[in-house]
């Protein structure tokens, strides 16, 4: 009886091929996170402060930090736990619920990827009519469809996986609850469910990837039909950071989900997990900051906002105390 009743905890692994470096993995994995958290809130307070930045493109990029903040946050506090404590031991219901947020985050930064591409695609290709075309409304819009998009289409996957029965092994080969270490645990025939969300992932991939590609042809076009290399420049130059985030996060995203499972294999799988979801959220404020003179200039300005903010409202909490 005891083979047929189905796990409600479930052990996460982490990284046991390292097993005298776990605190040196902390460490490295802290900083990583602390820093993107401090990285993405100093580029929405630089977007929300200047008035410069309030174009459709820093919105879009606002919104991409918010859900960088919100995706590095769904597997980071589980994974120092791992670490720190070696408290890994995880309640089914958690793990589904930590499993489709991260999928739901990953599924809307594709959408947001392709709408921050549209957005491209009309202030190259159609310049004059731009303000109008990607007015206040459209941005909202795009971004709601976005987030509302990802977390639906993460649902299906959920759903089927919360009906699986786990009866023999509940430790999980992996540093976060993933679909295909699940998958792989079950002891219910998953073929179907494979293909299904093989299907899915798919999709999610494709939507997007067909509205980032064709948005960049286009640009491409317009762009050679520039008279001046100056201009050339200019024009792509608003183009190259999100063309760099893009292909890092497809990249990995293509190579983890757009495949069948019967082929994954998880000495590969961790490393690349641990490059869309720790080093890329790491990078993109990086590259954005690095590649964009108004960010960098605005950053600085907001930093000294901020700073002097924080020293007038402590000094006005000290001053009952210093009188």
């Amino acid at each position: 009886m005891q083979n047929h009743t189905s796990h409600t905890k479930f052990i996460i692994m982490g990284f046991p091929e390292l097993p005298a470096h776990q605190l040196t993995l902390f460490a490295i994995f802290a900083t990583i996170y602390l820093l993107t958290l401090v990285e993405n809130v100093l580029l929405i307070l630089t977007i929300s402060l200047s008035r410069q930045l309030r174009t459709p493109m820093y919105f879009f990029l606002g919104n991409l930090s918010v859900l960088e903040i919100f995706y590095v946050s769904v597997t980071m506090p589980k994974l120092f736990s791992i670490l720190l404590s070696r408290e890994n031991t995880i309640a089914f219901q958690d793990c589904l619920v930590q499993m489709y947020f991260f999928l739901s985050l990953a599924s809307s930064e594709c959408f947001l990827l392709a709408a921050m591409a549209y957005d491209r695609y009309l202030a190259i290709c159609y310049p004059l009519h731009y303000t109008s075309l990607m007015n206040h409304r459209t941005c909202v819009f795009l971004t709601m469809a976005s987030w509302l998009s990802g977390f639906l289409a993460s649902i299906p996957s959920a759903v089927m996986i919360s009906r699986l029965q786990f009866c023999h092994e509940n430790t999980i080969g992996h540093f976060f609850c993933d679909i295909s270490p699940l998958l792989k645990l079950s002891c219910t025939d998953t073929s179907t469910i494979e293909i299904l969300d093989f299907v899915a992932a798919l999709a999610v991939l494709i939507t997007s990837v067909v509205v980032t590609g064709t948005s960049y042809i286009c640009i491409f076009y317009t762009v050679a039909k520039l008279p001046s290399r100056k201009d050339k420049s200019k024009a792509f130059s608003t183009c190259v950071s999100h063309l760099t985030v893009v292909s890092m996060f497809y990249a990995t995203t293509i190579f983890m989900y757009a495949r069948p499972r019967a082929i994954g294999t998880f000495d590969l799988n961790k490393p690349v997990s641990i490059l869309y979801s720790v080093v890329v959220p790491f990078l993109n404020p990086i590259i954005y900051s690095l590649r964009n003179r108004e960010v960098r200039k605005n950053l600085s300005i907001a930093i000294c906002q901020v700073v002097t903010f924080s020293g007038c409202f402590l000094m006005k909490r000290l001053k009952p105390l210093l009188s």
